[in-house]
């Protein structure tokens, strides 16, 4: 089942990956293999850019070793402060890509989606996003705390800008170049720049289309999502974009919204 806004086809494009990683020395050697294992597969061109955001431990150590035997692999200090908008922030400053997406370190994202999202922009989508809440979808060992929390998150987007896609806080998006040129400037310093991203892209115009996908708690290391510090940075930066769709009659639209449908 794919949600999606229809826009003309396009060949084959380089895709950048950008992945923020802090302190994930366990995880973001597998993680990057298992991407590069994935991509090289289904022949794609590709480049991965881990940005390291101020890690104590051997993040950069391990993204540099794979480097060397890898030269589409490459890390980045991020050359903004510390937090996970940023590190992102700081990865779009620099892919080189016609495509770029967002990856978790953590290995919580399955590479296949990844290569589902390279062909819906193929086909001329402008952003490919994934749902883990829609039938065809899998999460594995999510807290159920966590859980009931997004939902509600969802929910209320959701219903604020009436749109149909319900998982708009997972970081795991892709974008053509042109998108992230449109939706600058980015103001997220932290975790809602997830929601940042894939509202302007909406609000703006561009077209998307949504596929179920699948997601996995990590296994190692430290979520660096803490709730209590992200409400009201999420609230912001959801009414931020809320009032430019309804009060800037029109002035940063690339084209006229269209009305999702099923397909």
């Amino acid at each position: 089942m794919v949600l999606s806004l229809r826009s003309d086809s396009f060949p084959a494009m380089r895709l950048s990956v950008v992945m923020p990683a802090q302190n994930e020395e366990g995880s973001v050697g597998a993680t990057v293999e298992g991407l590069v294992s994935t991509l090289e597969a289904a022949e794609i061109d590709y480049e991965i850019v881990v940005v390291n955001d101020d890690s104590e431990d051997g993040t950069e150590a391990v993204i540099a070793a794979l480097g060397a035997k890898n030269p589409r692999v490459r890390v980045h200090r991020s050359h903004y402060e510390r937090g996970f908008g940023n590190a992102i922030r700081a990865g779009l400053d620099v892919f080189e890509g016609d495509a770029v997406a967002i990856v978790m370190a953590d290995a919580s994202d399955d590479p296949r989606d990844l290569v589902r999202y390279q062909r819906l922009l193929e086909e001329g989508w402008d952003c490919a996003f994934g749902s883990r809440f829609m039938p065809g979808a899998e999460i594995h060992d999510y807290p159920p705390l966590k859980l009931f929390i997004n939902r509600l998150a969802n929910q209320f987007i959701r219903v604020l800008f009436r749109h149909r896609y319900n998982d708009t806080t997972n970081a795991f998006k892709a974008y053509r170049r042109e998108v992230i040129e449109t939706v600058q400037p980015l103001l997220s310093k932290h975790f809602n720049l997830t929601v940042e991203l894939p509202l302007k892209a909406i609000v703006r115009g561009h077209s998307f289309a949504v596929i179920p996908t699948s997601w996995t708690n990590r296994t190692s290391g430290e979520a660096k999502l803490k709730m209590k510090e992200m409400g009201s940075r999420y609230l912001f930066i959801v009414l931020y974009v809320w009032l430019e769709k309804v009060l800037s009659r029109g002035d940063y639209q690339i084209r006229e919204p269209r009305t999702g449908r099923a397909a």
